[in-house]
């Protein structure tokens, strides 16, 4: 478990030394230096859409011109490319001198990428963190405790909510969701005997998220009767049913059902 507490405290102090850090949940920001860049310093939207671009695809391979074209722009042409990239590198490195490579934006001929090792990005930490808790789940408590809060503390909401409509930032984002629903529900497991108050908020927050999640319901059945509240675990699994039905025209699971038996002989 030292590798994990390691890595853990590896992310922490990467997002305090990174030149450039960048929030993509709930809303987009850029901190240069730890000065937040302001919106006017971005000129043309399109550099702000390559940027998210390549943040999105962050864990591909360089990704070729041309397709970051068709993406983004369909009557895109060569010199929109290069006046986005160019804002990009602007914001990024206001102060690199002409004709050197640029730091944080690699290119391999006609094809770019991030440099994840200098900027940082809360989405791409949320899912470290998660790893991490994920791999510490059922050996070592305190860091998957530690790691899932981490991850929840990042989580600001959607990802990139001023693209959610564009085919390019779908496939993130709904990792992230799955990603965080994932976080609430684990950690909501961890603290259920101890702190079962605390479980029932955390699977709410899923909720919240997704009010399908059936996990959470379950989550919140279990920790009121945990605080001997069996008419609430009742309520819980009732507004599971009138919400998967109404969602879905679909019944809970039978784990689900199992529970409410359970608690349905409680005496």
């Amino acid at each position: 478990m030292t590798d994990l507490k390691d890595k853990l405290t590896e992310l922490k102090q990467f997002q305090e030394d990174a030149i450039i850090c960048i929030q993509t949940l709930g809303q987009f920001n850029l901190w240069r230096e730890k000065e937040k860049v302001d919106s006017k310093q971005w000129g043309r939207d399109k550099s702000v859409q390559l940027l998210q671009y390549l943040i999105s695809n962050r864990q591909r391979h360089a990704l070729h011109k041309e397709k970051i074209m068709d993406h983004l722009w369909e009557d895109g042409d060569d010199r929109d490319f290069k006046v986005a990239l160019h804002g990009v590198n602007k914001v990024l490195e206001p102060n690199r001198p002409s004709r050197t490579e640029p730091s944080f934006v690699i290119r391999q001929g006609v094809s770019y990428q991030l440099d994840l090792e200098k900027v940082w990005i809360d989405a791409a930490a949320l899912e470290q963190y998660v790893i991490i808790g994920n791999e510490a789940f059922g050996q070592d408590p305190v860091i998957s405790k530690e790691a899932y809060k981490s991850a929840i503390a990042l989580y600001q909401g959607v990802y990139l909510p001023n693209r959610i409509f564009e085919d390019w930032s779908s496939e993130e984002r709904e990792k992230i969701q799955i990603l965080i629903l994932g976080a609430y529900v684990i950690l909501a497991e961890i603290l259920l005997k101890d702190n079962p108050l605390e479980s029932i908020r955390l699977a709410q927050c899923a909720i919240a998220i997704d009010n399908t999640w059936e996990d959470a319901y379950r989550l919140q059945m279990q920790a009121y009767i945990i605080k001997g509240n069996r008419p609430q675990a009742i309520k819980a699994y009732q507004k599971c049913v009138d919400v998967l039905d109404q969602e879905y025209g679909i019944d809970p699971l039978p784990a689900t059902k199992s529970l409410l038996k359970e608690i349905e002989n409680i005496h």
